[in-house]
């Protein structure tokens, strides 16, 4: 699922993963995070954001709990707050493609 900017290239679709700190729930996203980039078809950005580091772009995008993956690119933006540990649904929740469902 690419997109095109407003000068027409392509733009890799990006994500962001907001969570906070080292926390057991923090790691599991982060290990659904690899998961997620690595069972996409096309490639996919999944930007990080440790709330406790950068509060204030957890205040921006308005996210109340961790974690919380989003879709900032569309509006209103899509989120999934809690367990991103199915990948097949993630995904197609989002609009990606999974590697296994395209053979």
């Amino acid at each position: 699922m690419n997109m095109n900017d407003v000068t027409g290239k392509v733009v890799r679709p990006m994500l962001r993963l907001y969570l906070a700190g080292d926390a057991p729930g923090a790691r599991r996203a982060l290990e659904g995070r690899k998961r997620l980039i690595d069972a996409a078809l096309e490639p996919i950005d999944i930007e990080v954001i440790d709330i406790l580091e950068r509060p204030a772009e957890a205040e921006i995008a308005g996210i109340l709990a961790t974690p919380t993956l989003s879709d900032e690119t569309v509006t209103p933006p899509r989120r999934l707050i809690g367990d991103i540990s199915n990948t097949a649904q993630v995904l197609e929740y989002f609009g990606y493609r999974n590697k296994d469902a395209s053979a």
